[in-house]
This record gives structure tokens, C-alpha cells and sequence, in this order.
């Protein structure tokens, strides 16, 4: 990818934040039912509210001359999407981009990890809730950890930059795990990083508010066993980072209860269905897709959007367990 500068001046909001970073979500259906992000039994979006591969490559094409140098594909699960690999070959080769990143469940990841390494996905995130068989299923509901690991090993071997695991520990369900992950992390040469729930969404049968995990508990545990250092380094997105002395392994975390990253927010969503939302837990919205379809293959109006939208980007979430969720949506709709 070419990572010269875009000549169009950067996103910024009314805070001072620069956005360089943008999450585009593929698709709101996935092929797991994890607890913490939706229901059992969801209803997904009709085919004729969905962006298409090319509205959706067009969008990545705006964000990178108006400044963004990093986009991640998201769901769902972004692979479960017909002829994706398409759109990841699109924005590999746009000008001015320096990271094209995935985040996955793992599942379709044995399948495409070789293509997508060659269509310019430098780095991938896989979630990885539990290392135990009958858990992970009960977790995801329906996924296979066999199948995730073995996804997991193909893209070792295709030779990405950076594999980062991706766990949200909740209590009483997979927080005897955390140490175990990390260890499983140490042993692969990857990044870990432990992220709190977050409220989006009912969900049936599932409590937030028992199974919240503090990241500083997630911290404490780890301490227990290994020497935490303080480091600059991080992942490009919300993640605190800090190195294990014994086995150099970076670990982030997450915070977005007890550590709001706000004040540094870089980041801007966009929805499968053409929504950019302008922060996780609010819902200060544009919609693209309507400005894509009154003006078919016209980068200009799309830019001007995006442009404007800065204004209405608002300063923070305000997250709180203790209450009905106030988003309705859940992750899998906002772009996990």
C-alpha cells in the first residue's frame, strides 16, 4: 500500500480530535451468538438497507482522502459475507492507506487467511473467549473452538505483522481463563487484550451487571503471576498496552467503564447499512448510504458528509451497567 500523505486536509472535530482511524462494518449477520454482543434469535437486515461491496469501497475511498490512514473491516462476522475478499483487494491498493486490519471470530479464517494477507490485511484481530471446548460453545452458543484454532494457525502461516486476541472476561463465566489466555498469547508471539463489556443492546438471558470484569481486576490477576511494564506502545485504537517482563508479550486493555478513552478518541464507525456513527456509545449519526444513492459513484458529495458530520461528533459515551441499555443496537448492527 502506498502511504504517502493524502493532500486533503484531516478530519477534525469540534474537540481538537483528529480521525484517522475508521471501522467499517460489512455485514450484521455472524455465524456465532456470543452472549455479551446479541440474542439467540436475531432478525438481520434486509438485503436492500445493506451498502453494497461497491458503495461500501467507495466510502473507504473518501475516508483516505479526507486524511484516514487506517481502516479495520468489521461485522458480524465480516467473512461470512459473499465475495468480501473483492472489497479487501479494493481498499488494499488505495493510495495514501498504511493499515487495512480485520477483526474476526476465527471461524471462516482457515478458508481466506492466505488471501487476505494478500489483498493487504497487514493486521488481524480474533476473538477468543474461552480456551475450553464446551465453554466457548456456550459462550458463542453455536461456535466451534476446534475451528477457531485452526483458523488461528492459518494465519500464522500466512504472515501477518500482528495477530491480537481479543477476550471480554466476564465473571463467573471465563475470567479463570485470563491467565490462560495470556499464555496462550505468550506461546504465539501475539498481542492480548482484555476488553470490559460493553451495554449494547439487550441481551435474553445474559446480565451485564454480575458479569462486569474492572480491567483493573484483569490487571491485578495478571500481576499476580507476571511483571507488568509500563510501555508507549499500543495498538492504534483505544487499548492501553503494557509489556510482560517475563515473555515480552503485549497485553491491552479496554476500558471503556473505568478508563474512558474519550478525550483521545480518533475513531469513527460506519454501519453496514451506511450509518457513520460518529461515536460507540451515542448515537450522533449520517447517513452515507442515503448520500451514495442520490448520487451514485460521486465521491464529492460523500466527502462533503463526512466532512460536516465532524460537527456533530460527540465528546463522549457515558456508559452505565447499572441501567437499561439506552442503545438499542446491538454490537453486531454497531460494528464491533
Amino acid at each position: 500500500m502506498d502511504t504517502r500523505a493524502p493532500a486533503s486536509p484531516p478530519l477534525i472535530d469540534r474537540f481538537g480530535r483528529h480521525v484517522t482511524y475508521v471501522r467499517l462494518s460489512v455485514t450484521d449477520r455472524c455465524d456465532f451468538r456470543c452472549v455479551y454482543c446479541m440474542n439467540e434469535q436475531m432478525t438481520f437486515l434486509p438485503k436492500a438497507r445493506i451498502l453494497t461491496l461497491e458503495e461500501m469501497a467507495l466510502i473507504g475511498r473518501a475516508f483516505v482522502e479526507l486524511g484516514v490512514t487506517k481502516l479495520r473491516i468489521t461485522g458480524g462476522e465480516p467473512l461470512v459475507r459473499q465475495n468480501v475478499l473483492s472489497l479487501f483487494a479494493e481498499l488494499g491498493k488505495l493510495p495514501g492507506l498504511k493499515e487495512l486490519t480485520l477483526t474476526t471470530n476465527g471461524s471462516q479464517l482457515a478458508r481466506h487467511a492466505a488471501a487476505l494477507r494478500e489483498a493487504g490485511v497487514r493486521r488481524i484481530n480474533v476473538s477468543l473467549d474461552s480456551l475450553r471446548p464446551e465453554r466457548f460453545r456456550a459462550i458463542s452458543r453455536v461456535g466451534s473452538l476446534d475451528k477457531v484454532l485452526e483458523g488461528i494457525e492459518a494465519a500464522r502461516r500466512a504472515g501477518f505483522e500482528a495477530i491480537k486476541l481479543n477476550a471480554v472476561p466476564m465473571r463467573g463465566i471465563n475470567d479463570d481463563e485470563i491467565l490462560d489466555l495470556v499464555e496462550f498469547a505468550a506461546e504465539r508471539d501475539f498481542t492480548v487484550c482484555f476488553i470490559e463489556e460493553m451495554p449494547l443492546g439487550e441481551i435474553d438471558g445474559h446480565d451485564r451487571r454480575t458479569s462486569f470484569v474492572p480491567s483493573d481486576e484483569v490487571r491485578a490477576r495478571i500481576s499476580e503471576r507476571y511483571t507488568l511494564l509500563p510501555t508507549v506502545e499500543h495498538t492504534g485504537g483505544p487499548a492501553r498496552c503494557e509489556r510482560i517482563a517475563e515473555t515480552g508479550t503485549l497485553v491491552g486493555f479496554i476500558s471503556p467503564h473505568s478508563h474512558n478513552f474519550c478525550d483521545s478518541c480518533n475513531r469513527v464507525r460506519v454501519t453496514t447499512e451506511g450509518r457513520l456513527l460518529l461515536c460507540l456509545g451515542q448515537e450522533h449519526s449520517v447517513d452515507l448510504r442515503r448520500v451514495l444513492r442520490t448520487h451514485p459513484g460521486a465521491l464529492e458529495p460523500l466527502k462533503e458528509a463526512i466532512v460536516a458530520a465532524m460537527a456533530i461528533k460527540p465528546k463522549g459515551h457515558e456508559f452505565d451497567l447499572t441501567a437499561k441499555p439506552v442503545l438499542f443496537r446491538h454490537m453486531n448492527a454497531t460494528g464491533g
